[in-house]
């Protein structure tokens, strides 16, 4: 298979001058992990103080890996980047809000993106996250399988209620919707629950997609218990394969409680899982993949499965997405062979989206390779461009 991405002019086409000079300042400072974690103090401090640092950070590091403050405020990155065939699904990247109000004002805020989608072909996907419709304790509880008070039963019941309604949404709509994955310790309450909306909406086609952490080793056991399931149960299975968010949360987690990590022993390891599962979904019927991967050899090992089982390249059962701001190389080059391809585009108020933005700069900073990667490929572009 021909090797694509390397191609800068393609990757950086939509990029100014002045925007990537920006992008190539900024991974050189992620890069430097001491720089991160000083950062990272600074800004939370500035923050919590209440200092003007606001603009700064939506000038650097909020522009370059966010759409904007509303939906609105993303629809000129969105417009921009579907000139190049590539899509963005909007994400709400709020955190850390664990009141009644806020978990409603998620459900709302997901309806009216399901709206966006709906208007605008740009935006094929709407996505949130299970801990924006409810509290981490009470999904670790049910994970647990623990009792649970009058008050939480009817807590976990208007979860359950805010879930359905965006289902039923998504599905009337025919938006397909993305939940995202969460730690290990609560994951399971989130499964359960999204294996019963796709099991209740999935009927004639992947609408509803679950999100599966390929650094778990024990998801490839998930998937293919989950298959059987689907198979006893006729319905379709979505899911969004990624590697992972919150490796050294938990591999630090198992470690003070003393429980085996859930995280694959190496970088090697998670990569053959994220792989296998690739294969699996590949060789079975009724399953639609989001393939979330920033890893190039994962890449072009889908688009191999693709040509092996006879799909096409804008096959509705088969994405590609990375994260915005990250991997344009594999991104606008996928689009420009005609893949179905998004990028997740987080958005909301600066300050509340700030716990999403310190996740990238760290993770950035973990995995080996990633920045240099990013740093190389700009380096290349900016000297095409003679800056």
């Amino acid at each position: 298979m021909k090797k694509l991405f390397e191609n800068t002019e393609i990757a950086f086409a939509i990029k100014s001058d002045s925007e990537l000079e920006r992008a190539y300042f900024l991974f050189k400072m992620i890069q430097k992990e001491p720089l991160v974690r000083i950062g990272t103090a600074v800004t939370n401090f500035a923050l919590n103080a209440h200092l003007p640092v606001e603009r700064l950070i939506r000038s650097t590091v909020f522009d370059h890996f966010c759409g904007g403050v509303t939906e609105e405020d993303c629809i000129p990155t969105i417009d921009k980047m579907y000139t190049k065939n590539v899509h963005s699904v909007l994400d709400y990247s709020v955190e850390g809000k664990e009141i009644e109000e806020q978990f409603d004002f998620s459900m709302q805020k997901i309806l009216k993106i399901l709206d966006f989608c709906k208007e605008k072909n740009s935006i094929p996907f709407a996505v949130f996250k299970p801990t924006g419709f409810g509290r981490f304790k009470l999904y670790q509880k049910i994970s647990l399988n623990q009792e649970l008070t009058i008050d939480e039963i009817n807590e976990w019941t208007r979860v359950v209620d805010r879930f359905d309604k965006v289902c039923a949404a998504a599905s009337e709509k025919n938006v397909p919707l993305l939940i995202d994955a969460e730690e290990s310790w609560i994951q399971d309450a989130a499964d359960n629950l999204i294996e019963k909306m796709m099991e209740k909406y999935n009927k004639d086609k992947a609408i509803i997609y679950n999100t599966l952490q390929m650094y778990r080793w024990d998801r490839m056991d998930y998937l293919k218990s989950l298959h059987q399931r689907a198979k006893e149960n006729n319905f379709y299975i979505g899911l969004k394969i990624v590697r992972g968010a919150y490796m050294e949360k938990e591999r630090e987690r198992a470690e003070e409680l003393g429980y085996k990590s859930p995280i694959c022993i190496d970088k090697k390891a998670t990569d053959d899982n994220y792989n296998e599962a690739l294969k699996f979904m590949a060789d079975h019927d009724k399953v639609a993949i989001f393939a979330g991967t920033h890893n190039e050899e994962s890449s072009y090992l889908l688009m191999e499965l693709a040509k092996r089982h006879g799909l096409i390249e804008n096959d509705s059962r088969l994405w590609f997405g990375q994260l915005y701001g990250m991997s344009d190389h594999i991104t606008f080059n996928l689009a420009k062979e005609g893949y179905n391809v998004a990028k997740y585009l987080p958005f909301g108020p600066v300050r509340d989206v700030m716990p999403y933005l310190i996740r990238r700069a760290e993770e950035n900073t973990s995995v080996a390779g990633q920045t240099s990667r990013e740093l190389n490929l700009l380096n290349t572009e900016r000297k095409r461009r003679k800056l």
